[in-house]
């Protein structure tokens, strides 16, 4: 935990599956431009620790900061909150 006791939390779509306990994670945010006063989005891809493989691509997740796991992996899934459709 952080020296307050609290832990970041972010909303994002899963866009890989494909490692092993791992999911990534693409998160957007719209944030107005400081001189053109417009809307603008921005996007962060971020690695986080899925312990059960639950989430597939596609599904919007909520992720929380924990300790380092690996050298890129500093996130872990707290939940899964919209499931993808399945499409065969």
């Amino acid at each position: 935990m952080t020296a307050r006791g609290h832990r970041k939390n972010q909303v994002g779509v899963v866009v890989s599956d494909k490692m092993q306990k791992t999911v990534v994670v693409q998160v957007t945010r719209r944030f107005k431009h400081p001189m053109y006063h417009k809307y603008v989005k921005r996007s962060n891809t971020y690695y986080a620790h899925d312990e059960t493989n639950a989430c597939r691509v596609g599904d919007r997740i909520l992720i929380e900061e924990t300790r380092p796991m690996s050298r890129l992996k500093r996130w872990r899934v707290k939940s899964i909150i919209e499931r993808a459709p399945i499409f065969n």
